[in-house]
Order: structure tokens, then C-alpha cells, then sequence
């Protein structure tokens, strides 16, 4: 009989994470949005609060009531427009997980910012 599996679904992780044109990586902090076992895919988590985009980001402030859960160290923007597939291997650690309200907040914008509409005008 096999033990079920735990997931990091909706865990914070530190893993280290690709530049975006490949010539190295840093160790930097991710929410796990799906663990399939072998990979992760993860949205990445800055400190650099002066880049929030309202339209794609969550903000994570002090001020958040669930804050103390995540195991942030400081304000921090979860970036929904970086999201990647990693091995999950590469994750060096976790730092804290989620609450309810915090993951209400980023399902909204998930499905927010993914509809597909379809444009009618021909081109």
C-alpha cells in the first residue's frame, strides 16, 4: 500500500529560478500554484514593491492579515506574468504557505487576467 503524496500546492518555496534569457539563475522565493510530483509550476515572488502591476500582481504587505503565514520577510508582490515549470528539485526550502483569504485573492486574479476572449474583427 503507498503513502499518499504530499503537495506544495499553495506553498511559499525558496527555488532557484532561471534569468529569463538563460545565462544564470538566483535563489528566489515562489508560491506553488501545481505540484505534479516530478515538477512545479510556480508564480515568483519579488521585494521590489515599486514594480506592482495592479493588473497582474497580488500585493503581499505587513499589513496583509495573513502575512504572518507566508514567511516573507517584507512587503513583497506575487508576479502572476512570471510563471514557470521547474523541476522540483530545485526547490532549496519552504518559507510558509498561504492563507484562505490570500488564496481567494489570487484564484480572482488568475482567472482574471487568463480568459481568452475571442476578437471578431477580421484581419
Amino acid at each position: 500500500m503507498s503513502t499518499p503524496r504530499t503537495t506544495l500546492k499553495g506553498k511559499i518555496v525558496l527555488i532557484y529560478s532561471p534569468f529569463t534569457d538563460l545565462t544564470g539563475r538566483k535563489l528566489r522565493p515562489a508560491l506553488v500554484l501545481y505540484d505534479s510530483g516530478k515538477d512545479v509550476v510556480v508564480a515568483f515572488i519579488s521585494s521590489k514593491i515599486e514594480k506592482y502591476e495592479p493588473e497582474t500582481d497580488i500585493l503581499i504587505s505587513k499589513s496583509h492579515p495573513e502575512f504572518h503565514l507566508t514567511g516573507l520577510k517584507t512587503d513583497s508582490v506575487l508576479k502572476l506574468s512570471k510563471i514557470a515549470t521547474l523541476y522540483k528539485r530545485l526547490i532549496a526550502g519552504e518559507l510558509g504557505t498561504i492563507g484562505e483569504q490570500l488564496r481567494n485573492e489570487i484564484n480572482q486574479k488568475i482567472i482574471k487576467i487568463n480568459i481568452i476572449s475571442i476578437n471578431s474583427e477580421k484581419t
